[in-house]
């Protein structure tokens, strides 16, 4: 006797997991300012440079472990996808590298503005490089966001470059990655393997010129050996969330990780937060109000407007 397979028990099942590994990739990343902090006093490139060559060995191991290989040599036999994964590469480092710097010198506020705009950038790209156009709703969404990107400038006292270059940065990234034809794990291992040679130079130059430093210190060490499976399991559950959820539904899980940041900031960091700037996050949050009902209003219409 044959067992069938009830397909809405599976489809549960998947949108379950989905949902957990979403809830499990949003989560790390919003804790990510607390390894960081920890890494105080380490210089920031050293940081990321650990990051990379742990990813590396990491993703490499997954991908052979599974017997994934073949997808890597697919990607480096085409010329032209290398070199698309050569500007990701250099996009997602320059992400990092502010990133990193930021937390470590008390700018966790400017991160999570950063993230916040994130979603409001990649629809700026889509209309600046795609041609995109955008309904009503979503163009008062940007017009709130950049009027609170305005303020956040007056808040922090000049222009909020660490805000805009992690916004910028990461939105270029998810462009560049939206454009090759690699999945994440392979895409990851290429990006971090065409890395991995600047990444192994500067630690090389490090330890020639100054010695092992804080790397000496155990726990220091092992907390840099931490980033890469940090990096590296939280980019993965995000590509296995995106597999089973929409993206409507992946985009508020987005909030989650510059929320934390956000509370971080204040009652871990103890960063300052003037009125100023509270008014820049209450525009950004009303601008993303805006905008995620609107994607929900587009992704579920009323059922008179579907019959229209």
């Amino acid at each position: 006797m044959a067992f069938q397979t009830d397909p809405s028990s599976s489809n549960a099942h998947s949108l379950r997991n989905g949902v957990l590994a979403a809830l499990g990739a949003n989560f790390t990343w919003g804790f990510f300012p607390i390894l960081f902090h920890f890494l105080d006093g380490v210089d920031p490139a050293l940081v990321v440079a650990h990051r990379v060559v742990w990813s590396l060995l990491l993703v490499g191991t997954i991908l052979l472990i599974a017997g994934r290989q073949a997808e890597v040599v697919a990607i480096l036999r085409d010329r032209r996808t290398v070199l698309r994964m050569l500007v990701a590469a250099v996009l997602l480092a320059i992400n990092w590298l502010v990133y990193v710097w930021a937390v470590v010198n008390n700018h966790v506020l400017e991160t999570s503005f950063g993230y916040f705009i994130n979603p409001l950038a990649n629809v700026a790209l889509g209309m600046a490089l795609l041609g995109e156009r955008q309904n009503r709703w979503q163009a008062i969404s940007i017009g709130i966001g950049a009027i609170a990107l305005i303020i956040q400038a007056f808040g922090v006292g000049g222009v909020p470059w660490v805000a805009l270059t992690v916004a910028v940065s990461f939105a270029l990234y998810s462009y560049c990655r939206k454009t090759v034809k690699a999945t994440a794990a392979s895409g990851l291992f290429v990006e971090t393997l065409l890395l991995t040679p600047v990444a192994v130079g500067y630690l090389s130059y490090v330890m020639l010129t100054q010695g092992p430093g804080l790397q000496a210190d155990p726990r220091i060490f092992g907390l840099l050996v931490l980033t890469g499976p940090a990096t590296s399991l939280s980019l993965l559950l995000f590509a296995y969330a995106v597999q089973r959820l929409r993206l409507t539904t992946i985009g508020m899980f987005q909030y989650i990780a510059p929320s934390m940041q956000f509370l971080l900031a204040i009652f871990f960091f103890g960063e300052d937060l003037n009125p100023v700037r509270l008014l820049s996050f209450g525009l950004i949050w009303l601008s993303l109000v805006v905008f995620t009902a609107d994607s929900l209003r587009r992704h579920n219409p009323t059922p008179l407007a579907a019959a229209s």
